[in-house]
């Protein structure tokens, strides 16, 4: 049966909602979970039925949100060093936070070491498309600055994200660029462009609009570029919202139709809602680290822990190292 340690103690909200979560979670699925923080209270929100289902590692430190990343390495008490050890001890198979994302980036890179073959995991987010789908769109923040070959190794984690988390077969890629021609872009796109050019799966530079056209599965480009199209997304889908109830509030017409497209909103929402995604995975790393939202409801952790399951189940790693290794031996016979 799978394991997933969970950080009880990151959120913005404290435990409760991570606390939460997790009974819901078991509620639906059979896994173990492993709640690491600190054991009291922990156990005061524990319904009586779960307190010998759930197991709990104590830890008394918390990384706040005001904390340097790289102090995490130093405070082997926290709960999310604690959390990640577990992964590496083998005694879970996966970690979920809604802590300091950058603390827990760090500790997954740092502490589980990189698949082969990868100089840099990503970190992966799916955003909503036309058709009913979604768009998995890499680097979101893990990267700052990324090589040309980076971005080759994104598109190939993200190909395989794509194929068995989302079950989509010959999965389709595209560049992030200004552009869709060949010549467009900056250095490391148009040098990248040329590396994955006749790559399987390839169609070329992309622009922004097409990670919600759902013209190609994998959007790949650097985590500047990336989380800062996943800010501004957030942000436009924040303002619609904004705007699309302060006229339903100021026109009797508007909310006559509101009424009538009660399902419509809810469906809206669903597409946009973080919480149906539940985090991100940093994907490239030995073992498997979602990245959920400070703000998480219980739905979110929900979420969040079922991918981490899933993620475990379907071998995504496996079939990462796989292709890396193919692609490599390739390009030292073409040398």
């Amino acid at each position: 049966m799978v394991k997933i340690a969970i950080d009880a103690m990151g959120g913005d909200f404290g435990p409760e909602p991570i606390v939460k979560g997790t009974i819901e979670a078991l509620k639906e699925k059979q896994f173990e979970a492993i709640l690491v923080g600190k054991k009291d209270e922990i156990l005061s929100l524990l319904p009586k039925g779960y307190k010998d289902k759930i197991s709990i590692v104590e830890a008394e430190d918390v990384i706040s949100m005001s904390d340097a990343a790289t102090d995490a390495l130093k405070r082997k008490e926290s709960s999310i060093f604690k959390a990640v050890n577990l992964v590496k001890a083998k005694e879970a198979d996966g970690v979920v936070s809604a802590g300091h994302s950058g603390a827990t980036m760090t500790l997954a890179t740092l502490r589980l070491g990189r698949l082969k073959g990868v100089s840099r995991p990503a970190l992966v987010t799916l955003m909503p498309a036309k058709k009913n789908t979604r768009t998995v769109l890499l680097d979101v923040g893990a990267n700052v600055d990324s090589k040309p070959e980076h971005l080759v190794e994104f598109a190939v984690m993200g190909q395989y994200y794509a194929e068995d988390m989302l079950g989509i077969k010959n999965p389709s890629i595209g560049l992030l660029a200004n552009g869709e021609e060949e010549s467009k872009g900056n250095e490391v796109t148009k040098e990248a462009f040329k590396l994955l050019k006749g790559y399987q799966g390839f169609k070329g530079n992309v622009e922004g609009g097409d990670i919600f056209n759902g013209s190609v599965d994998v959007v790949v480009c650097d985590g500047f570029i990336g989380n800062l199209m996943l800010k501004t997304s957030e942000g436009v889908a924040a303002t619609i919202s904004y705007f699309i109830k302060e006229y339903i509030r100021k026109s009797p017409i508007a909310i006559t139709g509101a009424l009538l497209m009660k399902k419509v909103f809810k469906l809206l929402k669903k597409e946009i809602d973080y919480a149906e995604i539940g985090g991100a995975p940093l994907i490239g790393i030995k073992g498997c680290a979602i990245v959920s939202h400070g703000k998480s409801n219980p739905k979110a952790i929900k979420n969040a822990i079922f991918q981490a399951i899933r993620y475990v189940d379907t071998g995504v790693n496996e079939h990462i190292e796989a292709r890396l290794a193919t692609l490599k031996e390739t390009s030292e016979k073409s040398e």
